[in-house]
C-alpha cells in the first residue's frame, strides 16, 4: 500500500462559506477577520486492486486550467482516469469540489471510471439545495453521469474497507477503516480533521453535534493506538499522515 497527502494549500473561509486561498507567508490573519484558517489535503492510496481517493477538495484549477488535485496524482506517478474508487466521508464544499471539473461550460466527473461511495442521506441533503455549505451543481451533475454506490449507515464496502456512519460533524458523516496488504488505514473526515484536535480535546462550534464529534475523535484515536491504524488528517497544518500513541490520558501524534 502506498499511501500519499494530495495538499490543495491553506484557506481562509468567513461567514459567506467562501474559501480564498491564504499563503501565511504573505497574508496576514488581520486583514481577514472572522475568518477560520483551514487546510486542504485530499488523500491517495495505491493498494494490489484498486486507486482510492479520499475526500476530492475545492476543486481549484491551477494556471492551465486543470485540477490541482488532478496534476498532484500525476506527481504522484498515477493517471486520475486510474481511480477506482472516491471514498467520501461527507458532502461539504470543502471536501467535494473535486469531484467534478468544468469543461466547455458543463460540470463534468473528475474521476469517471471511479465508483463513488457515499452515504445516501448525506447525497440526500446535499442535493436538496437545504444548506449552503453543500453546492447543489455539483450533486447535479453527479447523479446522472458519476457511478455512485450508495451506502446505509454502517458496513463493509469491500473486504479490507470499512465505513462507519458518524454523525458528529455533518448528519451524515462517515468515516472508513482500511485494513489491507497488512496496513491499517483510518480516515475520519471532519471527525477527526487534525492532529491537534486528539491534542487539546475540544467542542467545534462548526460540527453538527459538536459533543459527539468530540467524544468519537477519542474513540477513534485510542482505537488507532492500540490497533496501529496510521490516520489521515484532511485539514492538518503540518502532519497529514500520522501514526498515534496515547499514554497516561494523552495523545502524540508522529508523522508516518
Amino acid at each position: 500500500m502506498e499511501i500519499f497527502a494530495l495538499g490543495e494549500g491553506s484557506y481562509s473561509v468567513d461567514a459567506t462559506k467562501k474559501f480564498i486561498p491564504f499563503n501565511p507567508e504573505t497574508d496576514s490573519k488581520r486583514d481577514r477577520p472572522g475568518s477560520l484558517f483551514i487546510h486542504v489535503n485530499p488523500f491517495l492510496i495505491k493498494t494490489a486492486t484498486d486507486l482510492i481517493v479520499l475526500d476530492a477538495g475545492l476543486g481549484y484549477k491551477d494556471t492551465r486550467d486543470e485540477l490541482l488535485l488532478h496534476q498532484h496524482i500525476r506527481n504522484a506517478g498515477f493517471d486520475p482516469d486510474d481511480v477506482t474508487l472516491v471514498l467520501m466521508s461527507h458532502l461539504h464544499y470543502d471536501h467535494s469540489g473535486g469531484l467534478v471539473v468544468e469543461r466547455n461550460g458543463q460540470l463534468e466527473p473528475s474521476f469517471p471510471q471511479a465508483k463513488h461511495v457515499i452515504q445516501r442521506r448525506e447525497f440526500e441533503f446535499a442535493l436538496s439545495g437545504a444548506s449552503s455549505s453543500y453546492h447543489k451543481e455539483i450533486f447535479e451533475a453527479l447523479k446522472d453521469k458519476a457511478d455512485i454506490d450508495f451506502v446505509e449507515d454502517s458496513g463493509e464496502y469491500k473486504p479490507g474497507i470499512k465505513y462507519e456512519l458518524s454523525a458528529g460533524h455533518s448528519k451524515f458523516h462517515q468515516v472508513f477503516w482500511i485494513d489491507i496488504e497488512g496496513q491499517k488505514v483510518f480516515f475520519g473526515g471532519d471527525e477527526l480533521p487534525e492532529p491537534e484536535q486528539l491534542i487539546r480535546k475540544f467542542v467545534a462550534k462548526y460540527d453538527y453535534d459538536g459533543n459527539r464529534a468530540a467524544g468519537l475523535r477519542i474513540q477513534y484515536g485510542q482505537k488507532a493506538a492500540a490497533e496501529g491504524y496510521t490516520c489521515l488528517f484532511y485539514h492538518a497544518r503540518a502532519t497529514a499522515i500520522g501514526t498515534v500513541s496515547y499514554r497516561d490520558e494523552q495523545f502524540v501524534v508522529t508523522p508516518a
